[in-house]
């Protein structure tokens, strides 16, 4: 939406496209989250061979400790029949970054998580697996060099990162010690149908009725430019007001607190409080206009 009010390209349809475009591309990022841990094993090997080739090498090298090449979740992970079909299936390849990948598994060395679980003595395979959840939270999940690849590869990666760290982890845990190669990966949708239609919705809800909200805030900012007010600001109070307006079942708490919850990842430190003053100004108004009216158990006011 920030794209389409900023374009001079006024075509509904084509950005309605390129949001469905963008918004599966978030999957690509998940399973490219999911490929890094198998090729953190790749980068372990490699550098095992290596240490064994030195010069002089020590007996540690000759001798190494097995338990993270061996990792019972990785391994299991490598076998899953859905991650393997969407790695390739999107082209998905960490070839190429061998250097970056290495860069990131000597950062997880050198943490303390690595030795306290090289070195015990619990072999089951929930340690394996909670260490693999462990590094992911420490040392991948909000690594810079990492998230700076990924907005290379995609623009809004930077931020969707964000989202996908959440499901990698909980993918992560859905494993156990008895799950087959068939373990099912998490869909991008919870809801797919339903899910697809209400951001098809508000997107274009929010376009169609721009110059209605666009004037509801001139109206309760008076004392302030509307061109001033930042324009993310702006963008998150349409899309407020577009869904109290005209998204029936979702509850006016709902929406309230959702916009200034994206307020803080999206715009300015100070604009959750600016968003919830002029959005507590409105809905009153908006009600006593019948502009606000919830149907569905527990809506009805």
């Amino acid at each position: 939406m920030y794209a389409f009010f900023q374009s001079d390209n006024k075509d509904i349809a084509k950005g309605e496209k390129e949001l469905f475009r963008d918004i599966n591309k978030i999957y690509d990022l998940y399973i490219y989250q999911l490929a890094f841990l198998l090729e953190l094993k790749h980068v372990a090997l490699i550098n095992m061979e290596d240490a064994k080739n030195k010069k002089l090498p020590t007996h540690n090298d000759l001798q190494p400790n097995l338990k993270f090449i061996e990792n019972k979740f990785i391994n299991q992970l490598s076998e899953n029949i859905h991650l393997k079909r969407e790695i390739n299936n999107r082209k998905i390849s960490w070839n190429n970054e061998f250097e970056l990948v290495r860069k990131i598994f000597n950062n997880i060395k050198a943490g303390p998580e690595y030795d306290m679980y090289m070195n015990q003595s619990d072999d089951s395979y929930n340690a394996h697996r909670d260490f693999i959840i462990e590094i992911f939270k420490e040392h991948i999940a909000d690594f810079e060099l990492l998230n700076h690849f990924y907005e290379e590869k995609n623009l809004h990666w930077g931020d969707d990162v964000y989202l996908v760290n959440p499901m990698v982890v909980k993918t992560i845990e859905l494993f156990n010690e008895n799950s087959s190669g068939e373990q099912t990966l998490l869909p991008l949708y919870k809801d797919k149908e339903d899910d697809e239609q209400f951001a098809k919705d508000l997107y274009c809800q929010t376009i169609l009725h721009e110059t209605e909200t666009k004037k509801l805030i001139a109206d309760k900012t008076k004392n302030w430019e509307v061109e001033r007010i930042a324009m993310m600001d702006v963008l998150l109070m349409k899309m407020a007001i577009t869904e109290l307006t005209y998204f029936t079942s979702i509850p006016v708490k709902v929406t309230l607190n959702e916009f200034i919850e994206i307020s803080k990842i999206y715009s300015t430190p100070k604009s959750k409080l600016f968003i919830n003053g002029i959005l507590d100004k409105l809905v009153p108004d908006l009600k006593s206009e019948g502009k606000i009216n919830k149907t569905g158990r527990g809506l009805m006011e």
